[in-house]
């Protein structure tokens, strides 16, 4: 306005907070009574259930000076809104399904008041357990907000304090808790956060303060992470269940028969062929396919569970290890390099083929299929280690080769071997640990 003052204070934000600085509405400065408020107020929830982001602008003619100060915003007059509408993307919906389908629960942490927020879930398909608001939130004790934050899926009018409260108390709940967010005022609750997650056009303090940037526009990318990243965690358990039980068994086979063997069960070179064949073979399990059912849901670390399977198979390793030892030493009488060779071809043959039953709850190859890269390893670690006892490079390693009966009868202990394996992984899973995998 050319004839109006020359320095306009122009005001805007939340419409509460707007309205309660005015006065006056409009170009002719009309008196703002309760009957004009809630007019402006209705229109506000109006556009705001609409899905609308609503910014309440005011001003007022103030002199001229160096600096404004936060009490200047009094006596202010009101002139309207500034509408903002994002939209929620078409696959978002279909996203959402996806991760409850996992076992993530998605829980709505903002700004924004409780109208957009409720629009905006209802476009997204989102089953809204309950709501809280931030004035709310504050008043709430920490025991108080522990019992809503499970019962709440929208969070709304919160502040960024707010937001990190929220988290911290999920997390206390032993909840793993991942957020997402773009703007600065999300970066103190994506570092606080188990799981930052932030997109590519964040703001930087956004971008820095997050573990994950997304770098395409689609939240399919988070939910194939979360199906990778579990299949990854579940095959890296099978390795170490595999590992420490074969391990665990070998050193207590080898100590008990140190107590009645005039030799070395094995030497140190053939434990080391030993586990450079085995090892080179267990390159294949990242590979290996993972049971449909195991990633429905997170899984977390126990290292009890680990001990436990550790101990138990370790055992039942070491049980046929003696059975082994039994058949070669006092039945076929056999010498130190027969005998080393005869534990060789069962210690190899066993550790090497119990992953195909570790790896699942279920009936393997029945039930549920290891990956070819896996069938192909394994083959060639037996197929090797069966060979090298009749080929030249055997006598180097000591090893000789063993008459038809005994490689008959190791076949026997390791087949014998392999049910109870079987037998004892049905147990373990319906008494001990039936919640993993």
């Amino acid at each position: 306005d050319l004839n109006g003052p020359k320095v306009m204070l122009v005001s805007k934000g939340a419409t509460e907070e707007v309205m309660g600085i005015c006065k006056h509405y409009g170009d002719s400065a009309t008196p703002l009574g309760d009957k004009l408020k809630e007019k402006i107020m209705e229109k506000y929830r109006e556009l705001s259930s609409e899905g609308f982001r609503v910014l309440a602008v005011a001003i007022k003619p103030v002199t001229k000076k160096s600096g404004h100060l936060r009490s200047d915003e009094e006596d202010m007059t009101f002139i309207g809104f500034i509408a903002f509408l994002d939209p929620a993307k078409v696959s978002v919906n279909e996203t959402l399904k996806r991760l409850e389908k996992y076992g993530i629960e998605i829980k709505v942490l903002t700004g924004d008041n409780e109208l957009v927020s409720q629009k905006i879930a209802h476009d997204i398909q989102l089953p809204i357990k309950g709501m809280l608001i931030g004035s709310e939130i504050e008043s709430m004790s920490d025991e108080a907000l522990k019992i809503k934050a499970e019962q709440t899926t929208i969070f709304a009018q919160v502040s960024p304090d707010q937001k990190k409260r929220i988290i911290a108390i999920l997390q206390g709940s032993g909840h793993v808790v991942g957020f997402m967010g773009d703007g600065i005022n999300d970066a103190p609750s994506l570092k606080v956060a188990d799981v930052g997650i932030s997109v590519n056009n964040a703001v930087d303090v956004a971008k820095e303060s997050a573990d994950l940037i997304l770098m395409n526009k689609s939240l399919s990318d988070l939910v194939q992470g979360v199906v990778d990243g579990r299949k990854t965690f579940i095959n890296t358990l099978k390795y170490l269940m595999m590992e420490l039980s074969s391990n665990f068994g070998n050193m207590f086979s080898m100590a008990g028969a140190s107590l009645f063997l005039p030799f070395l069960p094995m030497l140190p070179t053939q434990i080391l062929f030993n586990n450079l064949v085995y090892d080179a073979s267990q390159f294949a399990i990242p590979l290996d396919n993972v049971d449909s059912e195991s990633i429905q849901k997170p899984i977390k670390f126990e290292i009890s569970f680990v001990k436990k399977f550790m101990f138990l198979f370790g055992l039942v390793s070491s049980l046929f290890d003696f059975a082994t030892f039994f058949m070669l030493f006092a039945v076929f009488h056999f010498t130190e390099h027969s005998f080393q060779t005869g534990w060789f071809l069962e210690s190899l043959t066993t550790q090497s083929i119990v992953i195909f039953l570790i790896r699942t709850k279920k009936i393997p190859f029945f039930k549920s299929l290891p990956s070819t890269s896996l069938v192909l390893s394994m083959i060639f670690t037996v197929f090797v280690g069966w060979s090298v006892t009749f080929l030249p490079i055997g006598k180097f390693l000591n090893f000789v080769p063993l008459p038809a009966l005994t490689l008959l009868i190791i076949s026997i202990i390791v087949a014998l071997y392999l049910v109870l394996v079987e037998t004892s992984k049905r147990w373990f899973y319906r008494k001990i640990h039936s919640s993993m995998f």
